[in-house]
């Protein structure tokens, strides 16, 4: 399955997303994203950096940005979650890659992260 196949089936197709990427581990290359989905190089690179370290305080304190949006980081249990209003952003990491699924406010945020976390789940036990 290609890359963007997971955005659109494993991510999107379940509607519990409705935006997603997926994206190298290194935070310095997008493998595949919902058109208009436009996770910003500097933001990935940010992103990378505190799952690699596993540490969240900057997002806590500035916020976590994705897409040129402003979130607030509320979760940090294997999946960050981080909300806008009723809208949110999941984000996990795998061996070699980073998912990044946003939902909208008609979304419920656990169904996101979960379905999130088990597509994580999924590409490391295919070792990725």
């Amino acid at each position: 399955m290609s890359w963007q196949a997971y955005v659109d089936s494993s991510l999107v197709g379940t509607g519990h997303v409705d935006k997603g990427a997926i994206v190298s581990l290194a935070g310095d290359s997008v493998w595949a994203a919902t058109p208009g989905f436009d996770v910003k190089p500097v933001e990935l690179k940010q992103i990378s950096a505190a799952l690699s370290a596993g540490k969240y305080d900057e997002f806590y304190a500035t916020g976590l940005h994705v897409a040129g949006e402003k979130y607030v980081l509320s979760l940090t249990d294997g999946t960050l979650y981080a909300r806008k209003g009723r809208e949110g952003v999941a984000i996990a990491k795998t061996t070699q890659a980073i998912i990044i699924a946003h939902h909208g406010e008609a979304s419920v945020a656990g169904n996101a992260t979960t379905t999130v976390a088990a597509l994580a789940d999924y590409l490391v036990k295919a070792g990725y």
